[in-house]
């Protein structure tokens, strides 16, 4: 547990000098540590994208990320955005399942237990919902940011093109870090 909170406290940049999820996988082994370094990662990158002025109703509307799938990864990221703002928006975490709510988020992170992938990939298309996987090739086929393992390290792949369908801007500070997929 004591690892555990460690790598929180490395991903939400709390402890100087080590403040990306990259630097805390040397640390991250057990799948419960793929999930935090995964939350990490979703939290960076809510600071890194900006959404046009209309995908908020208000200046202090709520970042709403929806799971759609794992139960356990939705305690991690939940834990993990608590209390936390950007620009003076609070997280919403919320468990989704198909159907539901799904164009009320800002973020959609789709479990590689998601059975309807390629359907919303189609459905969200040009929305500005930032789409995150962690299935094979979903970069390639339309989710914006897709989650790969490579070395036992947690990657990630860009598509910049679904980004600027979606009319999402991405900081160029993440893209140097992530592999662009067209």
């Amino acid at each position: 547990m004591r690892k555990l909170v460690l790598i929180a406290l490395i991903l939400i940049g709390l402890i100087p000098g080590l403040e990306t999820p990259a630097q805390a996988q040397a640390v991250a082994s057990s799948s419960s540590s793929e999930y935090l370094v995964k939350a990490g990662f979703i939290y960076n990158f809510a600071k890194l994208v900006q959404w046009p002025a209309k995908a908020f109703a208000r200046p202090d509307s709520p970042i709403v990320v929806g799971i759609l799938g794992n139960d356990q990864f939705f305690d991690v990221l939940n834990q993990m955005v608590d209390g936390k703002k950007i620009d003076g928006r609070p997280f919403i975490v919320k468990q989704l399942s198909w159907g539901k709510e799904l164009k009320d988020c800002n973020i959609l992170f789709i479990t590689s237990e998601s059975r309807h992938g390629d359907e919303l990939i189609q459905l969200l298309k040009g929305t500005p919902i930032l789409t995150i996987a962690e299935t094979p090739g979903f970069a390639k086929r339309g989710v914006i940011i897709n989650f790969t393992m490579e070395s036992s390290k947690v990657q990630f792949e860009v598509n910049v093109e679904a980004a600027n369908q979606a009319r999402l801007s991405i900081s160029s500070r993440l893209l140097s870090l992530a592999k662009i997929v067209e």
